[in-house]
């Protein structure tokens, strides 16, 4: 099975429901062959030598808080003894409709938060509220189904690893039927059509267990089972990274056209600052555990104010880009660090 027919992107047609990625309707963005960074009009461009990302500067929304993460703190025991600080003191807002990326290299404690906020780990400290409400907060004889049912409601997870959420044994429609009978959906079967449909996968695919399809069809039902509980935001851990760039640029404009339609928030960690850039309204950035900077994500990526921000830029590979540049950064970084 393949996510993508060669002749499709030439005219425009339809391929098990999907279109190609430079006919669908996510503004100002296009991806070309290219090889260096710069700004062009209204829009910011960052090229990464494999595809280039572009994003209207108009793009953010404005909202009330839909997630506030104040605070939070995580430890873990290390098997030798000693401890290590995974997130300390991390603080981010997210409005409704809103999207924030969480960016660092690996070890940065990105995943680490993307884990507490969607309630796979307690953090030590620190509160993740949404909707006024604080997801962590303990109850004298645990919580009703009910509840639990409903705070999964409130924020679902899709991981770089698909397999990671979906039942080998079961086909594409019985586990978005699981998904849906578990929280009580009517019109079960009109509604696994509907979300198949969303994602870009057909019949065809309704009846292949996770191993049948390719990567990213895989990726695209893991998607559509977090839709079936229609959360209020989604939280996507290196959703696209394991893809090739073809088939990230379909993922990212999938989610794209999701977030158009459903108002659904995003919290979107990665490394790759290209589809940060083109997927965000603000971004984190992190490094060992704790926030460096923070703000718009045409902002922080344009002109960043911390070392390690601008040593993961000169890291982005491009036309003229020289490695020692990067060597330069990260020294620059251990400076700043030790002031």
């Amino acid at each position: 099975m393949r996510d993508v027919d060669p002749g499709a992107a030439a005219t425009g047609r339809r391929r098990h429901g999907r279109l190609p990625p430079d006919r669908r309707t996510a503004p100002g963005w296009s991806t070309r062959q290219t090889g260096d960074r710069h700004h062009r009009g209204s829009r910011t461009t960052v090229r990464t030598g494999r595809q280039e990302h572009t994003m209207n500067d108009d793009s953010p929304r404005n909202g009330t808080s839909l997630l506030v993460v104040d605070g939070l703190r995580k430890t873990f025991r290390l098997p030798g003894g000693g401890t290590l600080t995974a997130a300390d003191r991390v603080s981010f807002t997210l409005p409704e409709g809103g999207s924030v990326g969480i960016v660092g290299e690996s070890g940065s404690g990105k995943s680490t938060v993307a884990r507490m906020l969607a309630g796979l780990e307690r953090p030590d400290a620190g509160t993740v509220t949404v909707n006024g409400r604080d997801r962590h907060t303990a109850r004298r004889g645990g919580r009703s189904r009910r509840e639990r049912l409903a705070r999964a409601r409130e924020i679902q997870m899709v991981f770089q690893d698909p397999y990671v959420s979906l039942d080998p044994r079961l086909t594409a429609g019985q586990c978005l039927r699981t998904a849906l009978r578990l929280h009580g959906h009517p019109a079960v079967e009109d509604r696994v059509r509907s979300l198949l449909d969303r994602v870009g996968l057909g019949a065809r695919e309704a009846d292949a267990r996770p191993h049948e399809l390719s990567g990213g069809q895989r990726q695209r039902l893991a998607i559509a089972r977090a839709l079936a509980v229609d959360p209020r935001i989604l939280v996507l851990d290196e959703a696209v990274a394991a893809l090739d760039v073809s088939i990230q640029a379909q993922i990212l404009q999938l989610l794209a056209e999701i977030r158009e339609d459903t108002g659904v928030a995003l919290v979107f960690v990665g490394h790759d600052l290209a589809v940060v850039q083109h997927i965000t309204d603000e971004t984190v950035v992190m490094r060992r555990g704790t926030v460096v900077e923070q703000g718009p994500t045409d902002r922080v990526l344009r002109t960043p104010r911390h070392a390690y921000t601008r040593l993961l830029l000169s890291s982005v590979p491009h036309q003229d880009w020289d490695p020692s540049d990067v060597v330069r950064a990260r020294a620059g970084a251990a400076r700043a660090e030790a002031v």
